[in-house]
């Protein structure tokens, strides 16, 4: 912290940029991350949560943030919702080890209700998301996707902005702002499909989201 005027004190920036490393592939980046302090998440957080999955792929996808699972495992999307989005790639066409996987915000934020207790997924603030974006937009660098496919809300914003809302963006390929010939694809995220009192209409329009990103990409 520092001080600020009449002895108020002055939150640090929130940024991951300075633990960026300064080169290196995604074994670096994925190393140099273990370590960030770029915003207070990492402080409850059990491990940095970084992307998996092919270095070269065609396809991109980006989630909210780890769950309990993942903070536990250190690998995005190996929870359940993790497990209905191989589902729907596999009706979508997609091989999934052709697919690089991460998410918008790389620590888990949860609350605990009482001691002992699960702990609950909390949503990531624009702040945060904010804070964590260098480690994605250091991903989309080094994957260069033909295809990126944000899944929900948090997401979507991290990489098109505030406006950006699921229902009126979802399943139109655009080009993913200062990217050079990179599509962008919005759906829902899984978790919001476990969720649906619908379920099946859910995973069946997440599924057809998945078909448009796997026809923008060949």
């Amino acid at each position: 912290m520092t001080a600020g005027t009449a002895g108020s004190a002055v939150p640090e920036p929130y940024d991951a940029t300075p633990f960026l490393p300064a080169r290196g592939g995604l074994p670096a980046h994925r190393r140099a991350a273990a370590d960030c302090q770029g915003c207070p998440l990492y402080r409850d957080a059990s491990v940095t949560v970084f992307g998996r999955g092919n270095a070269h792929a065609r396809i991109l996808l980006v989630g909210e943030q780890p769950g309990d699972q993942e903070d536990r495992e250190g690998e995005p999307f190996v929870g359940p919702a993790g497990r209905l989005l191989s589902k729907a790639l596999r009706e979508a066409q997609i091989d999934e080890e052709d697919t690089y996987l991460t998410n918008a915000v790389k620590h888990f934020k949860f609350t605990v209700k009482a001691p002992g207790k699960r702990r609950i997924h909390k949503a990531p603030s624009l702040r945060e998301a904010l804070a964590c974006r260098p480690w994605l937009e250091a991903e989309l660098r080094l994957v260069d996707p033909a295809v990126v496919v944000v899944l929900g809300a948090t997401a979507g914003r991290s990489l098109l902005g505030p406006s950006f809302r699921v229902g009126a963006d979802r399943g139109v390929p655009r080009p993913l702002p200062d990217a050079d010939g990179t599509q962008v694809v919005a759906t829902v995220h899984p978790s919001a499909v476990l969720r649906s009192d619908d379920r099946e209409a859910a995973y069946a329009g997440l599924v057809a989201d998945l078909r448009v990103a796997a026809r923008a990409a060949r």
